[in-house]
């Protein structure tokens, strides 16, 4: 037992677009920043990169490979997290620790974890039970990763890995649900059932919000506007109240950072003016729909019209991304259905006995799903494919906040429980019976 209420458990999220972090108990992560790392490569083998390098080698021997040994020599990274990237630097490269919702590179990862523990939430890893939310598609040498790493660099007393759509189901208060979870880069549905996620009924769609804001980005610049990342231009005051715009030249700036920051913008000029249309998309029948003006950072203002419901509409029908000039469509679009398509699909992979109880607790959750008028699209096309007797009903949280972060706020809900006390995967019993136990613990 690890004494419920005396020490409280930290609950952490990364997820692909920001990592939440933050203490089992509270209604909201304390600390919520990009899960993407800025990586300066340094050459040369300075003498604090030795230890370092001997210790990694050391812990693990299985991951050691010997080519990758010899190139951490020659260059070591030095890693920028969370509102360091706020900052531009000269070569300094950004990387994302996930491909297609899995971990790929692990020391992104833990740079992000240690930034969350030690600067944002300024905890010993050591004195806290963690609990780690993970993607429902994760597969067993990823769940022993996390584990190890956990528990051999924080030596964490005691770990418990959730999957995402149970931790959003519990968040709403319900054992079995439908959970659809549009985040940054996918989109993934999953049917809960009595507080375990059903493998077989998983579907997933690499369309998210970065592929909507690029989609948004590339839409902009075919109709010729030009988004200027923060750090290119400074305001001059030329007469009071009047402002002059002028160029910076920053030629060492690397292209990942450019557009990083051009998606920032593009992204935010997505969810201020977007919202799902209540019928299909259609060139025509919104061509002279009224526009709605936005201000640019660098005080240009623009006017967006029938993109507004075209992009969020790419969650429906993703072929509209192939009207985009310049989108780099899907390699074969037509094995991506969109949302309403995907959850039937979902529902019907499971046993006849749970569809209608499905049907009837669709779950919304993830960034993009905070979308205006999503919820009511999505409800309004599953009741026209699903059965004549089934009850459709999409739950979402009228907070855009809880929606954002449903899967932390379950997670939240779940460390802090009594009863949850006694599932923790202990530092003990990874040492008696190995990492491969956590398969058993957390199911």
């Amino acid at each position: 037992m690890y004494g419920g209420d005396e020490v409280s458990a930290i609950v952490i999220d990364v997820g692909s677009y920001s990592c939440k972090a933050g203490y089992a108990g509270d209604d909201a992560p304390k600390a919520v920043f990009p899960s993407v790392v800025g990586s300066i490569e340094q050459i040369g083998d300075t003498d604090e990169a030795k230890p370092e390098k001997e210790a990694d080698s050391a812990s693990d021997p299985k991951n050691g490979s010997k080519p990758m040994d010899v190139d951490k020599g020659k260059t070591k990274r030095k890693f920028f997290v969370g509102q360091e990237l706020e900052f531009r630097r000269d070569h300094m490269e950004l990387i994302s620790p996930m491909k297609d919702g899995t971990i790929t590179d692990w020391d992104v990862v833990d740079n992000i974890w240690n930034h969350a523990f030690r600067r944002r939430l300024l905890i010993n890893p050591e004195e806290h039970p963690m609990l780690i939310a993970e993607p429902s598609t994760n597969n067993g040498q990823q769940r022993e990763k996390a584990a190890e790493l956990m528990f051999e660099k924080y030596k964490v007393p005691a770990l418990f890995l959730a999957k995402n759509a149970v931790l959003t189901s519990f968040a709403s208060g319900r054992a079995t649900s439908l959970v659809v979870d549009s985040g940054g880069a996918s989109t993934v549905v999953s049917a809960v059932h009595d507080g375990y996620v059903l493998q077989k009924s998983v579907a997933t769609s690499p369309i998210g919000g970065e592929f909507l804001t690029q989609c948004m980005m590339k839409s902009l610049e075919s109709k010729g506007v030009v988004i200027r990342p923060r750090y290119s231009f400074k305001k001059k005051e030329v007469s009071p109240g009047d402002y002059k715009v002028v160029d910076l030249d920053f030629p060492n700036t690397t292209d990942s950072y450019r557009l990083y920051c051009m998606r920032a913008i593009a992204s935010d000029i997505k969810e201020s003016v977007s919202r799902v249309p209540d019928t299909p998309f259609d060139e025509v029948a919104y061509a002279n729909v009224p526009t709605t003006s936005y201000e640019l950072p660098d005080g240009q203002t623009i006017e967006v019209g029938a993109d507004r419901f075209k992009i969020p509409d790419i969650l429906f029908n993703p072929y509209l991304s192939q009207t985009i000039p310049g989108v780099n469509g899907f390699g074969d679009s037509t094995s991506i259905c969109g949302l309403p398509r995907m959850v039937l699909d979902s529902v019907n992979r499971c046993d006849v006995d749970i569809r209608k109880e499905l049907l009837s607790s669709i779950l919304l959750s993830g960034g993009s799903s905070s979308i205006l008028q999503l919820k009511e699209r999505l409800e309004k096309e599953v009741m026209e494919e699903s059965p004549q007797n089934a009850r459709v009903k999409v739950l979402a949280s009228g907070n855009a906040t809880e929606r954002r972060f449903s899967v932390w706020i379950g997670g939240s809900i779940l460390a802090s429980l009594g009863s949850f006390q006694q599932m923790w995967f202990s530092k003990a019993e990874y040492e008696e019976h190995g990492v491969s136990y956590i398969q058993r613990k957390c199911p």
